[in-house]
């Protein structure tokens, strides 16, 4: 299982920014897809969260701003990033599960992360 990010870098406050996620080695359309963010100090959070069949939700501080979507044809999810503010500035982690197994388990895969800086 493999997943590789990208997109990351760094961007103004108010700007955008769209992070790609392509898998490899599994069935992605059976898959849960995640993107989980981790900010200088503090600890990994779940930013966004889409299921097998497109449901998708938001940690609260990014609602209204982020958007995730996933193209099975093409192994890949992505986070559509706008308005985006400071406090954003994090290293951004793909994460993928079957859509049977429990979260943080041990079929949880993971990407090797992508750093997103805002400036203010």
């Amino acid at each position: 299982v493999q997943l590789v990010e990208s997109g990351g870098g760094l961007v103004q406050a108010g700007g955008s920014l769209r992070l790609s996620c392509v898998a490899s080695g599994i069935i992605f359309r059976g898959y849960v897809m995640s993107w989980y963010r981790q900010a200088p100090g503090k600890q990994r959070e779940l930013a966004a969260i889409i299921t097998s069949g497109g449901s998708a939700n938001y940690t609260d501080s990014v609602k209204g701003r982020f958007t995730i979507s996933r193209d099975n044809a093409e192994n890949t999810v992505y986070l559509q990033m706008n308005s985006l503010k400071p406090e954003d500035t994090a290293v951004y982690y793909c994460n993928g599960r079957p859509g049977w197994a429990p979260p943080g388990g041990a079929f949880d895969a993971w990407g090797q992360g992508t750093l997103v800086t805002v400036s203010s």
